[in-house]
């Protein structure tokens, strides 16, 4: 895998292959309010198929959409493929790492969502990097 020289771009075809290649997704940010795009797109994806599991320290031990809310991804007992990070570009940092050491496969940065000194230390640990974008709108463009 090559790293593109503006890591903000996404290498061709990553975007399909996390989507095809993730089972378990981990949602840092998830939020319990259903006006919320985390709380939308968390239902949006168990509806395609996915397991996600919801992360949020305020929310640690409820359960949301019918799984178990951790505190860090480091509590949660499961390898998970991707960690999809509903937080602001700065928070971005600490979870890449997180997922590096969580041994996650993808970090998926929200829209809006852009740490590009995080990208290259998950993609120099060998993760696939996505940034600025949504599953829920990719998977429709790409007929998923």
């Amino acid at each position: 895998m090559s790293i593109s020289p503006n890591v903000n771009e996404v290498e061709p075809g990553d975007v399909e292959h996390i989507l095809k290649n993730t089972k378990l997704i981990a949602l840092v940010g998830a939020s319990a309010n259903p006006a919320r795009d985390s709380h939308e797109v968390m239902r949006f994806l168990q509806g395609k198929g996915y397991r996600v599991i919801p992360v949020n320290p305020g929310l640690a031990g409820k359960e949301l959409n019918g799984e178990k809310v951790y505190a860090s991804l480091g509590d949660i007992p499961e390898k998970v493929d991707m960690v999809d990070v509903f937080r602001n570009s700065e928070a971005a940092g600490p979870v890449a790492d997180e997922a590096v050491e969580a041994g996650a496969k993808f970090v998926w940065m929200q829209l809006g969502v852009v740490n590009e000194e995080a990208a290259k230390r998950a993609r120099a640990a060998g993760l696939r990097v996505v940034m600025n974008r949504c599953p829920k709108i990719e998977m429709p463009r790409l007929g998923m």
